[in-house]
């Protein structure tokens, strides 16, 4: 699963990316300094490993992971091919979903392709340009769905009737993940790579005088808004471990906003964690939710799956709570769940299975 961070040019994509990877990339002060999508795997924050680790005596941890990719800024107009625009169209077609980054910090030393600092009308570019490169696309698909329905195509007429409703949405000026389609309809247009479609996360790249009292919003109807002062991150991100805690602690952070991104992108992309633990390790393994107990299994080993028995499972905080699954045990707290066992994010689980 991979996120893709866009934006127009020197709003602080690279930065944010750089402080989230610790990976070192080109920042320079110019647009279309990243070009070709840089990709870092990030841990995702987990409290609850170091806790399980320490009832299990755990040789090492393994937290959960996401991907983030750094897409080269895009600029008014990249639907009809200015500046990158048909490669940043093609890079954000592979993601899951979308982190925009939109400037809201000032400093006349970092150019703006727009002239000023509008944190508003850079949206509304972004926006502009992902609905125009959707409905050339949709507007192509229906045309061809029209010649398939006349040859007695069932399925064509269903997808008509969806892509008709995505393109009412988009000629609107509204984004495709605003329609609440079914999986079943979602399913149906996957093949196109709606860039409108897939979820997305703003981040309000903020200057330290809008440190503390910026507010999280940036029109009524946009939701999912994170402020992050990137630069600030950046720096925090090069800290050792026990600098950062302490340095945090006396600001009295208790998550920094590096951390809420990375969750909230785990989040949206419909995943949950269940964990396992003992002496070797205890680690943390992604499922999307409402996945079922073989599903899981085959996340540790494609062969568990179809080997299958049951699953043991626990919450984690019982698993502390008692001393780990022996305690948990003699509680009877510890619960066998079939094929049909729906994983909860937390469930501390240990499967059985046949070889």
């Amino acid at each position: 699963m991979q996120v893709g961070i866009v934006g127009l040019p020197n709003v602080g994509k690279s930065t944010l990316f750089k402080a989230l990877t610790k990976k070192q990339v080109d920042t320079a002060n110019y647009p279309f300094c990243t070009i070709d999508p840089n990709v870092g795997v990030v841990a995702v924050p987990d409290e609850r490993l170091e806790k399980l680790s320490a009832v299990s005596h755990s040789e090492k941890i393994i937290p959960a992971t996401i991907e983030f990719v750094d897409i080269a800024g895009l600029v008014k107009n990249a639907h009809k091919g200015e500046g990158l625009g048909n490669q940043f169209l093609a890079n954000i077609r592979e993601v899951d979903a979308i982190v925009e980054v939109i400037r809201d910090f000032q400093d006349e030393n970092v150019i703006h392709v727009e002239g000023s600092v509008n944190p508003e009308r850079d949206k509304d570019i972004i926006h502009l340009e992902l609905i125009m490169a959707d409905l050339a696309t949709v507007e192509k698909r229906i045309r061809s769905a029209e010649h398939e329905i006349k040859s007695g195509d069932k399925n064509a007429l269903k997808l008509f009737g969806t892509l008709k409703i995505i393109k009412k949405t988009l000629e609107q000026g509204r984004l495709a993940n605003e329609i609440g389609l079914t999986d079943e309809e979602k399913k149906s247009v996957k093949e196109l790579g709606l860039l409108t479609l897939k979820p997305i996360i703003y981040v309000k790249n903020i200057d330290d005088a809008l440190q503390s009292n910026t507010p999280d919003t940036l029109s009524p109807n946009t939701s999912d808004i994170i402020s992050i002062n990137a630069k600030l991150e950046a720096e925090l991100a090069d800290l050792p471990e026990t600098e950062l805690k302490e340095y945090l602690k006396e600001l009295n952070i208790t998550v920094t906003g590096l951390d809420k991104l990375i969750t909230a992108s785990y989040n949206i992309l419909g995943l949950i964690t269940f964990l396992t633990s003992g002496p070797k390790e205890t680690r943390a393994w992604t499922i999307k939710r409402g996945a079922k107990a073989p599903e899981a299994a085959a996340v540790i080993h494609t062969d568990f799956e179809k080997g299958f028995i049951r699953a043991e499972v626990c919450n984690w905080q019982d698993f502390i709570k008692y001393d780990g699954d022996l305690g948990v045990k003699e509680k009877g707290l510890m619960r066998l769940e079939g094929k049909d066992y729906t994983i909860q994010d937390g469930d501390t689980i240990y499967f059985r299975v046949s070889t």
